[in-house]
């Protein structure tokens, strides 16, 4: 890993009571602590970290927040609000590093859906938040409009969370090679959520290069650690970190899309 790279894409998990599952979830995760998580980055070489709330927790963003309040310096944070909050509640979130917030309709959908996604474009807006989603790709010919209107920047999970026996073809991956295009950031990640291989994937390089090809200064790589909802082969983050070399051969593009992409869109200053 280059000097300050960016892991963008991780959990912390909890447990009830103090830390309130979803009633609705579609999955129930062992604990993932913070401990844990800066291991993690530590031994892979990651400088800094992007912590996303996951969808079994729902709108209760307090581990991932207190996460971030013990390492301001270190990390930020992906957040699920509540729409109709007190502005003291957005700028508390803010103030602890978080930078964007996520629209889940995939894994039980985490609280949030399209249905409000005007009142999250707005709630974005005021707070200086990028939205980012995670959504099937073929569902694009249908939502790609409305992803078009928005003011924020949008960032996509998982190269769009397409399989790749789809193929790069496809029409769903071919309009989110067109929305990425168009300015969107993608995240070249979760290689195993979309493959029908084993480490270290190669049949998800073709959705991974043509999206490096369409923006190359929009691209961020995220491990996804720990990894919930898998129930093939475990990855490593080092497994991961080699499928991202065979997506990204030029170690200068792979370098850029580990540091000077991420700190751009997250705001990390080294």
């Amino acid at each position: 890993m280059p000097a300050n790279a960016v892991d963008t894409h991780a959990h912390v998990i909890g447990e009830p009571p103090r830390y309130p599952w979803m009633r609705d979830r579609a999955y129930t995760p062992p604990p993932a602590p913070e401990e844990a998580y800066l291991r993690m980055l530590d031994e892979t070489g990651s400088t800094y970290g992007v912590l996303v709330q996951v969808s079994v927790h729902g709108q209760d963003n307090t581990l991932m927040l207190d996460t971030l309040r013990a390492n301001r310096a270190r990390l930020k944070g992906v957040v699920v609000p509540t729409l109709g909050l007190a502005d003291a509640d957005y700028q508390a979130m803010v103030d602890a590093g978080a930078v964007g917030m996520r629209i889940n309709v995939l894994f039980g959908g985490g609280g949030i859906s399209f249905a409000q996604l005007d009142e999250y474009d707005a709630l974005a807006c005021d707070w200086g938040w990028h939205i980012q989603f995670l959504l099937d790709a073929r569902d694009l010919t249908e939502l790609g409009p409305r992803l078009a209107k928005l003011r924020s920047p949008i960032v996509v999970d998982h190269m769009g969370h397409l399989p790749a026996s789809t193929g790069a073809g496809s029409d769903g991956f071919q309009r989110l090679v067109g929305l990425v295009r168009d300015g969107a950031w993608v995240k070249l990640s979760g290689a195993y959520r979309l493959s029908g291989d084993e480490p270290p994937y190669h049949d998800t390089i073709a959705y991974a290069q043509a999206l490096a090809d369409a923006a190359p200064t929009r691209c961020v790589w995220g491990s996804d650690w720990p990894h919930v909802a898998q129930w093939n082969t475990m990855p490593t983050v080092s497994q991961l970190l080699d499928t991202l070399a065979l997506w990204v051969p030029d170690a200068t593009l792979r370098n850029q899309i580990l540091t000077t992409n991420a700190h751009t869109l997250y705001g990390f200053r080294p």
